[in-house]
Formats: C-alpha cells, structure tokens, sequence
C-alpha cells in the first residue's frame, strides 16, 4: 500500500497550531501537537521550553513518523482508519490509539471502522474531566476527522465524486436528525423535573424530589452535549461534502 502518512500528517496538524502552554493541560508546552516531554524523548535529553517555541514543521514531521504513526502501526489500517488511528494517537496518546481500534468489531470495512473508531475516541474524551475546557474544541476535531475518513473510506471503496457528496450529505442529514432527536429529549426531560412525585399520604416527598431531579438533569445534560456533538458531525459532513 502506499505511503499515506503525508496525505495524513496534514489533517493532523491543522488541528495542533503553533505553541501553548495551557495550565490545565497535562502535557505542558506545546508546539504544533509536540509536547516538550515528547520533544525531551527525541533529543535524548530534557528540552527546554525555547526549543519547543523554536519547533518547524520539517522539524516535527520526523517525530511524527516515529512516536506516533509507526508506533501505532497505521501503515497497517485502511485508508480512512489509519487517519483515525493516527489522529487519535496524537491527541490522546498511541496506547489509547491502538486500544480504541482494538475495541472496533471485527470484520468492519473502512467505513465502518471510521465511525465506530469514532463513536469510541468521543465517549472517553466526554469523560475527562478537562471535557468542560476542552470539550468543544475535542468534539469538532473527531467529527472532523470522521468526515474527512470517511471521505478517505469512500474513495477506497470506489465511491468518488458525485456519489460520494451525495453521500456525505446523507451523513450529515442523518447526523442533523439524531442531533434533533436528543435536543427534543433533553427538553422533554428538563420539563419532567418540575413535576412532583406524591407520597402514599398525599405529601410531596422531597426526598425524592430530589433524587430524581438529579437524575433527570444528569440525563439532559447527557442528550445536550451528544446533540451538540452531533451537529458538529453534521457541519463536518457538510463542509466535506463541499470539498469533494
């Protein structure tokens, strides 16, 4: 198969930007998705802040190739899969990379693949407990990624052009309506927590009042996020369909 790891390394590294130092970041300083412990690993000695400011991307590219998409085997995936794998490795590490494939069913095609891998790498980001500051951010960059692997899965399996935006945009449609769906539930849910459970004697009981509304609310919080999630999928569908 053919080297895919440049026609990767881009996508990747769109989302890793130029040099940060988040304090609530458990990697330190960063620059462009290198972190100084990573960089420390490569030259063999502990890197200083300034060499990671000072990074390039002929520079990285080498890094890449080493600790992430070698380690991770991506080579081995198909078109589409390997970006997911790579991708994910980057973010969250290539042990959590080669798990989360791990945990694919068996037998998935390409496509298939692209979005279990997908649906896996989301749910454990939603239970960091840097989701809140994070959170967005994560949740545009794997539906990214599921849209552009997804395009990546099509043209192997011979599905290109028109057929291909057709469909994408499909995608995106039924992305939109489970989105739909989970807003009206959370809506739902939100307006059950005003009603109050009755004891046998007719008092209210606010014992379980409370119980229940919290969780009713943990619910809802649940079906809003996952909706937002979904409407990143379907904005990331759409604009892909666009490029096609």
């Amino acid at each position: 198969m053919t080297d895919r790891f440049p026609a990767c390394l881009p996508i990747t590294l769109a989302y890793e930007g130029g040099y940060v130092d988040h304090p609530k970041d458990p990697g330190g300083a960063t620059n462009l998705g290198v972190t100084i412990g990573t960089l420390s690993g490569w030259l063999g000695r502990p890197a200083s802040k300034a060499e990671v400011k000072a990074l390039t991307l002929k520079a990285v590219e080498p890094i890449y190739r080493k600790y992430y998409w070698d380690a991770a085997n991506c080579g081995r995936y198909l078109p589409g899969a390997d970006l997911c794998v790579f991708d994910a490795s980057v973010n969250s590490g290539v042990s959590r990379g080669k798990g989360w494939a791990a945990q694919v069913k068996a037998g998935a095609d390409a496509r298939a693949f692209v979005a279990q891998f997908c649906d896996i790498r989301l749910g454990f980001l939603k239970r960091l407990g840097t989701w809140s500051t994070f959170g967005k951010g994560w949740s545009r960059r794997v539906a990214d990624i599921r849209a552009k692997a997804t395009t990546m899965a099509l043209a192997w399996m011979g599905v290109t052009g028109s057929a291909a935006k057709v469909t994408l945009l499909l995608e995106a449609d039924r992305s939109e309506g489970k989105a739909n769906r989970d807003a009206t539930a959370a809506g739902t849910g939100s307006a059950s927590v005003a009603v109050s459970p009755v004891a046998a004697d007719g008092a209210t009981s606010w014992g379980v009042i409370a119980i229940l509304a919290v969780v009713v609310l943990g619910a809802v919080a649940f079906l809003v996020i996952r909706s937002r999630n979904r409407r990143d999928e379907a904005t990331a569908f759409r604009q892909e369909a666009a490029n096609v």
